[in-house]
């Protein structure tokens, strides 16, 4: 049996591409991909989901 390391978040989803324009940029790209995996993972059924989510835990996902 070999030892693994949990991956980073980061280490898989970090060489996207943002395709925000910099200028009015809210949230970085990770932040919300974090916040959908999150959302789904708790059952999410769309974007709305995942906004009422990302509000609704705002100050606990800032944490990280």
């Amino acid at each position: 049996m070999t030892d693994t390391v949990p991956a980073d978040i980061a280490d898989h989803f970090g060489d996207l591409e943002d395709p925000q324009r910099p200028q009015g940029t809210r949230h970085r790209l990770l932040d919300g991909i974090v916040i959908a995996i999150c959302a789904v993972i708790c059952g999410a059924d769309g974007w709305e989901d995942v906004q009422t989510l990302g509000e609704a835990k705002e100050r606990w996902l800032q944490g990280f």
